[in-house]
């Protein structure tokens, strides 16, 4: 994936869409088709996967069978995928390879730890750290072998992040975490900004929620788009990754919809202005 257009350079030299299509309960193989073969459409040139959202193998088949249909190259599409909680420590190695084989590829774009948490343990368990150093060399391994291009880390929060960037052999490319108007993970961003780090969403409509609020419908009315595109759009105006997901191939298309339009500072602030440190998905901060 070498388009510069909509994109971010992470600190590997590469380039990862600012669009992606996340496929968090994506199941069966004829919704997987229908959704991916929108996207590839819609211009979607990311596809965000995970060994816990249990679809690998069906997002790597509608890859292989769609992307001719589109006139695609499989150098032109970026996958992500990210190593189970379960899987944390001394499993980690054969589930970084179990991914690729799910997903039957020679490589994977980008791979990340899912959790700082390992399945199983209380959170304050120290060996949540060990585990996790010991995922992160599995990474690293994969990474010099060229089987993950670029290697990264999600839910972590500054302290893990901070605990990672000390040991690491080869710094993490990506951050991806829960980030939108109510969560705007300010000394977060900043970590990754400094250390360079690509700082990546997940979950910009806040489940959903963010879809009902009165300050983004205002904002959305008075531009003229959908609560959706508002939302994703004020996460790529700041040059942050995000990664909307839909059945609906509608949805798809209009959540894709992110390039033909700006909105004013003003309203971005409006937005921002939101934020007051509150999470819909999972909170990692107890994690040890």
């Amino acid at each position: 994936m070498s388009d510069h257009k909509h994109s971010v350079l992470l600190n590997i030299g590469s380039r990862m869409p600012l669009l992606g299509l996340g496929t968090y309960k994506l199941r069966g193989i004829e919704n997987i088709m229908l959704t991916v073969d929108a996207a590839l459409g819609a211009g979607y040139r990311h596809f965000d996967t995970a060994a816990v959202y249990r679809n690998e193998v069906e997002v790597g088949l509608a890859l292989r069978e769609l992307l001719p249909k589109h006139g695609l190259l499989r150098a032109d599409v970026f996958i992500t995928s990210k190593l189970g909680p379960r899987d944390q420590g001394p499993m980690a190695s054969e589930a970084c390879q179990h991914s690729l084989d799910q997903l039957g590829l020679d490589y994977i774009d980008l791979f990340l730890v899912h959790w700082p948490g390992t399945q199983g343990l209380h959170v304050e368990d120290p060996h949540n750290s060990a585990n996790r150093a010991q995922s992160w060399a599995a990474l690293e391994e994969f990474h010099k072998s060229g089987k993950f291009r670029a290697i990264g880390v999600s839910n972590y929060t500054v302290r893990h992040l901070e605990e990672l960037l000390v040991s690491c052999k080869v710094a993490p490319a990506v951050l991806q975490v829960e980030f939108h108007p109510r969560l705007v993970q300010r000394e977060l961003r900043a970590l990754c900004a400094q250390r360079g780090v690509c700082f990546e969403a997940y979950s910009s409509l806040g489940t959903g929620a963010l879809l009902s609020d009165p300050t983004v419908l205002k904002v959305a009315s008075g531009c003229g788009r959908s609560v959706a595109q508002v939302l994703l759009r004020w996460a790529v105006q700041q040059n942050i990754p995000v990664l909307p997901k839909s059945c609906h191939p509608s949805r798809v298309l209009e959540n894709g919809q992110l390039f033909n339009f700006e909105l004013s500072q003003e309203d971005m602030d409006k937005l921002t202005s939101l934020d007051n440190g509150q999470r819909f998905c999972w909170d990692p901060t107890l994690v040890a």
